[in-house]
């Protein structure tokens, strides 16, 4: 097997090769399964003309070369990575059409492939997940991205092979659907399983046990139902769970808890219910954001937000809670930067605490909170529609706010808050008769109440 090296002295070495084996940087075939490809990508585009040297020299951008030492010490040349779709100005790669295809050469041609991307290629005409992709396709392969082609369709079975060395599967914003392939349990290799904004359907049909190495699994926005995996101990490397807009449903598995480097965790709009904010929130010391949104989980925000100082944001909107805020989130959260508590049935006042939280965006709409906000008229004007206060009846602001007309924010359209009426102090000086023998009448009674108990004593 050939050992590649790096390409950091590529171009003082390409010159070196080329005098003194006297032939071309890359295999003639490989270079025309290179043109080939890229007609795929797009036909308008003359790629033969442009680039007619050798591709290993003067390649389009996404195209990359590199070398490798084979063991009868001849050096040889091969693609090592195909981007395809312009991403922008810095990264200037061949631009797709409307009707890009998918080439098969891509699998059959190039063994020492590292990195295969395709962003915004399919967009219009329907293009087929390829279904029989050769084992020895991938054997050094690290990543295959495919972004935003909402006309690429088809299973994922046929293009997840052994690919032993692969770190990233990504498969985002894409017409994939079915089942997630048993094979990618198999990838010990794997550090990102993004899957986001697919059509993808079914259980949690894959292995968690082999991916140690795992830092971000991304399910989100597709049709997964049944229950979360419970088996998440091992992931010990894992900073980002995302099973947002799924359909999953029952209890979120306390094995989450042993998930000791997450730092993101969004289960928010799916069919958990019934069981309550989960107590292992507080296990998690790394914990920096945590959205919950959209699940019936009911019950009371439980007390445990000084283990959670480093927090920056929580979304628990619309998950059936009761009871009042907890102050200590107030208290702790110093750096918090969003807190949605909306359209839930929280009530009793907003804690004072929470009225230095004045970078943050907080959602409390449609509730039964009551009394007077914690939150300054400079505050409302600093945050502005950040702050959501309305569909809380009962809610109320202090004198302050009447005299400020540009008060932005839901503050400036809650009412005034009624002073509580004291009772005026008697007034002795110049004070009506009647008053005078009222204290009178009381202060014989005390006298008389204190001559009868030293009578008894």
């Amino acid at each position: 097997m050939a050992v590649p090296v790096s390409l950091f002295f590529f171009t003082t070495l390409f010159s070196c090769f080329v005098i003194s084996d006297q032939q071309p940087l890359l295999d003639s075939l490989e270079q025309d399964a290179v043109y080939q490809v890229l007609h795929s990508v797009n036909p308008t585009i003359p790629w033969r003309s442009l680039f007619s040297d050798d591709l290993c020299s003067s390649p389009p951008h996404g195209v990359v070369c590199g070398y490798f030492i084979e063991p009868t010490n001849h050096t040889t040349f091969h693609i090592i990575e195909l981007s395809f779709g312009y991403v922008s100005d810095y990264t200037p790669n061949p631009p797709c059409t409307s009707n890009s295809t998918l080439s098969p050469l891509i699998f059959t041609s190039f063994k020492y492939l590292r990195k295969l991307f395709f962003y915004q290629c399919f967009t219009e005409t329907p293009v087929s997940v390829p279904n029989n992709v050769p084992e020895s396709f991938g054997s050094s392969l690290e990543e295959l991205v495919f972004i935003e082609n909402p006309s690429l369709v088809g299973s994922l079975s046929g293009i997840i092979t052994n690919y032993t060395n692969l770190r990233r599967l990504v498969f985002s914003g894409n017409g994939v659907y079915g089942n997630v392939p048993d094979k990618v349990g198999e990838l010990v290799g794997l550090e990102e399983i993004t899957l986001s904004r697919n059509k993808l359907s079914g259980g949690f049909s894959f292995s968690l046990a082999k991916l140690k190495k795992l830092r971000v699994l991304d399910l989100s926005q597709n049709y997964f139902d049944g229950n979360a995996p419970d088996e998440m101990s091992n992931l010990t490397q894992l900073f980002k769970l995302d099973f947002s807009n799924n359909n999953f449903s029952g209890k979120i598995p306390e094995s989450f808890g042993s998930l000791q480097s997450l730092e993101f965790l969004d289960l928010s709009f799916n069919r958990f219910g019934n069981f309550g904010v989960p107590l292992f929130l507080a296990e998690m010391p790394r914990l920096r954001e945590v959205y919950l949104s959209g699940n019936l989980l009911g019950g009371q925000i439980p007390e445990i937000w000084e283990n959670l100082r480093g927090i920056l944001g929580i979304g628990f909107s619309g998950m059936n809670l009761v009871g009042e805020i907890p102050a200590s989130m107030g208290l702790h959260l110093k750096n918090l930067c969003y807190l949605g508590l909306d359209n839930n049935k929280l009530q009793g006042s907003v804690p004072e605490e929470f009225g230095v939280l004045e970078f943050a965006e907080i959602n409390l709409e449609n509730n039964n909170l009551s009394g007077k906000v914690p939150f300054s008229a400079k505050f409302s004007l600093k945050v502005g529609l950040k702050l959501k206060l309305n569909g809380n009846p009962d809610l109320c602001v202090g004198e302050g706010f009447s005299i400020n007309k540009n008060v932005s924010g839901s503050l400036g359209q809650l009412k005034l808050c009624k002073e509580p009426e004291i009772p005026n102090a008697v007034q002795f000086n110049g004070g009506s008769s009647s008053a005078l023998m009222a204290y009178s009448r009381v202060l014989l009674f005390l006298v008389f109440c204190l001559v009868m108990l030293m009578v008894m004593a």
